[in-house]
């Protein structure tokens, strides 16, 4: 449980480093946010599932789970699904990716720092 908590912290402040530090990461965390709510926001309309389910299938969806628990059933969410797919899953893996960079780059500078007063 240490080691979640230790993990959940640094994650943390990676996210945090990347929003004061990074345009790139800002902008890889509003457009994540944009297409979240904008999907979670059209399949509550269109599919007619509450707002959890949808945010369910869309980070699912996003994330490249995809349980088949939730499935669209008009030809519109199925379109909207495509779509969806395509833009999240890249976008999703670029912010995965920032994310483990931004974390490793914390983590060298720290060997070094502890290197440095060491000697």
């Amino acid at each position: 449980m240490l080691s979640f908590a230790f993990n959940i912290f640094r994650f943390a402040k990676a996210i945090l480093k990347g929003i004061r530090n990074d345009d790139e990461f800002k902008f890889l965390c509003f457009f994540l946010m944009f297409l979240l709510i904008g999907s979670t926001l059209f399949y509550s309309q269109t599919e007619h599932w509450s707002v959890i389910d949808s945010l369910y299938f869309s980070v699912m969806t996003m994330a490249t789970v995809g349980y088949g628990d939730f499935v669209p059933t008009t030809d519109l969410g199925k379109i909207f699904t495509i779509i969806y797919a395509f833009l999240s899953i890249g976008t999703f893996v670029a912010f995965t990716a920032k994310i483990v960079r931004l974390i490793l780059e914390d983590g060298k500078k720290n060997r070094w720092i502890k290197k440095e007063s060491k000697e």
